[in-house]
């Protein structure tokens, strides 16, 4: 769901250098999406009818230039691998440090658990581009 949200807020910015991608520490490699992420994102007008799962990799951490992660667990896992100094915790990023809050985890919940979670998503990747935007707008960069 991060990446289809991710996407829709760049195209919603006019946003168009921005890649969103995304890559699991535990992902099943070129599976679908779950069905409670498939329903929850036709419901917000998003199709995840194509998404296929992926590995997250030192070669995938190589080629970003942002890694925002789900839980601590995630963090260590991606920074293990070459993300140290590029990879943050997506909480912590998008409230700049104010909160190191996990996002909740939808896999084996009711669709309401789904609608949660990409709520949470949502509100979290919309900070998380309103720290980029800001950035990309300061004079020191």
């Amino acid at each position: 769901m991060a990446e289809v949200i991710g996407t829709a807020i760049a195209a919603a910015r006019h946003l168009p250098q921005l890649r969103v991608t995304s890559a699991g520490v535990a992902a099943d490699a070129m599976s679908g999406a779950s069905e409670g992420s498939l329903l929850i994102a036709l419901e917000q007008g998003l199709d995840l009818s194509r998404h296929r799962s992926r590995q997250v990799t030192a070669a995938v951490i190589a080629d970003a230039d942002l890694v925002l992660t789900m839980s601590p667990s995630h963090l260590l896992a991606v920074e293990g691998i070459g993300g140290a100094g590029k990879a943050h915790l997506l909480s912590a990023y998008a409230t700049n440090g104010e909160s190191l809050r996990p996002v909740s985890d939808p896999i084996g919940g009711d669709i309401s658990v789904y609608r949660d979670t990409f709520d949470e998503l949502h509100a979290l990747i919309s900070r998380a581009f309103d720290r980029l935007t800001a950035r990309q707008q300061s004079p020191s960069h």
